[in-house]
């Protein structure tokens, strides 16, 4: 029995799990909105609020303490300068999650976790698939 065991194993093992919270977190404040399970979603948002608590500090040793998570330079960067600054005067509550739909294929339940208070204008824009012209023809 798993009494007192706190979090998901998410049916991986734990270097796994490890490896899946670092890209996880590492995507988030990358786009700064994610489509995921529900299960993932609620395990992750610990993780990507400590890390921005981390960011609010803006220590060299906060920072160094970031890298251990997010090992991406250029989104580490974009953590301590944007981000941590961004939510200065929030106390916690960095994260939203948006229940969706159950997925097709094994009815998982899905979810959007977000930052709160995202900048629209920063997020990268998906592009719009472009017809093929010789496909047509």
């Amino acid at each position: 029995m798993r009494h007192l065991k706190a979090g998901r194993r998410l049916g991986r093992t734990a270097e796994h799990r490890l490896a899946l919270t670092r890209n996880f977190v590492t995507s988030l404040f990358k786009y700064e909105r994610i489509e995921t399970t529900l299960a993932k979603a609620k395990e992750m948002r610990a993780p990507t609020e400590k890390l921005i608590t981390l960011a609010k500090k803006g220590t060299l040793h906060s920072r160094r303490n970031g890298f251990k998570m997010v090992r991406d330079k250029v989104i580490l960067k974009k953590l301590f300068e944007t981000l941590g600054p961004r939510y200065e005067a929030r106390n916690g509550g960095y994260t939203r999650i948006y229940k969706l739909w159950n997925r097709l294929g094994d009815c998982a339940p899905m979810a959007i976790i977000e930052l709160v208070d995202r900048d629209l204008s920063a997020a990268p824009k998906r592009k719009k698939k472009e017809k093929d012209e010789n496909a047509e023809k």
